[in-house]
This record gives structure tokens, C-alpha cells and sequence, in this order.
């Protein structure tokens, strides 16, 4: 896995699992225009204090998976992806904070100034960011039209279950 970084396009899946007592575990997963895993990162539990639910009030949970958690995992990499996608669009402000492309994944495209239809969905793009939109439109041609997007988000989402269940183990 060493030819990561040669990959003619790589893309990055970022998503989270909220646990009730540990709070939100985040993963990235950066695969190549296949989808074959290059890396994959998660982060400790990030767990709110009552205070910083109150004062964060609505912005609580964009930025705790956003800016906290996507942030951390995006700056651990080893395996840069030219584009992030998330499977909600509250994390689309991530792309303030990290100098490559993040979009949001959708089934409809509806916008075709902010978006673009990559694999059977179409990725929704920052406003404040329309260079993003024309810089991956260039890489569109590599992702295979009958790509399922949403599947490497479950693989993530079903490796964070893992790894806290693992660490409820642990800890028992």
C-alpha cells in the first residue's frame, strides 16, 4: 500500500457514530478510484460537556465533527485524498479548515453550479469554495458510473461500532 500517494485520484469518507455514554467517534477512510482501502484513521471518543452543549447550542454538533474530528483525522493522514466526502452536509464547513476539496454526498443533482454527479450520486460542494467543483469535475472520469459512494461509508461506520465495542471490552 506503499503507491497511495500515486493513485491518480483518492477519496476520502468521513463519517461518525454517536455513542450515548462515550459520545461521537469519527473515521476517515481514504480509498483509491475503486475503493480499495489506502488508509483508514479514527479518532478517541469526543464526549460534550453539558456546558459546551448549551453554549455550542445548534453549531455543537458541526463543529465537534467538523472542525474537531475531521480536522484531527484529515491532519493524521499518511494518504492525502483529493476529495472528502460526508454523508451529511452539517461537516460542509470542514472545508474551511483543510486545504483540499469536501463535499457531501447526495441522490439528487439538483444544483449543477455547486454540484456533480459522481458515481450513481451526485457531491454537493462549499459555496465559498466553487474552484473545488471545476478542480474534481477533472477526476470525474475515473469513478466508475455504477459506483455505490454510500458503501465505504457503512465500511466505516461498522469499523467505529467495532472498535468501541472493542473498547467497551477493554474496559469491562
Amino acid at each position: 500500500m506503499s503507491h497511495g500517494n500515486q493513485d491518480p485520484f483518492r477519496m476520502g469518507f468521513l463519517t461518525a457514530v454517536e455513542d450515548a455514554e462515550r459520545g461521537f467517534v469519527g473515521g476517515l477512510l481514504v480509498t483509491n478510484r475503486f475503493g480499495r482501502p489506502l488508509e483508514f484513521q479514527c479518532t478517541a471518543p469526543v464526549k460534550p460537556n453539558r456546558a459546551q452543549q448549551i453554549l455550542y447550542g445548534p453549531t455543537l454538533r458541526p463543529f465537534v465533527l467538523g472542525e474537531l474530528l475531521g480536522r484531527t483525522l484529515l491532519d493524521k493522514l499518511g494518504v492525502k485524498p483529493h476529495l472528502v466526502l460526508m454523508d451529511s452536509d452539517e461537516v460542509l464547513d470542514l472545508r474551511q479548515h483543510v486545504p483540499m476539496a469536501v463535499a457531501y454526498l447526495t441522490d439528487k443533482l439538483v444544483d449543477e453550479t455547486m454540484q456533480l454527479a459522481l458515481g450513481k450520486h451526485a457531491i454537493t460542494f462549499h459555496p465559498d469554495f466553487p474552484a473545488d467543483r471545476t478542480d474534481i469535475a477533472r477526476h470525474t472520469k475515473a469513478i466508475p458510473g455504477d459506483a455505490d459512494l454510500r458503501e465505504p461509508f457503512e465500511r466505516v461506520r461498522e469499523a467505529l461500532v467495532e472498535t468501541l465495542r472493542l473498547g467497551t471490552a477493554r474496559t469491562a
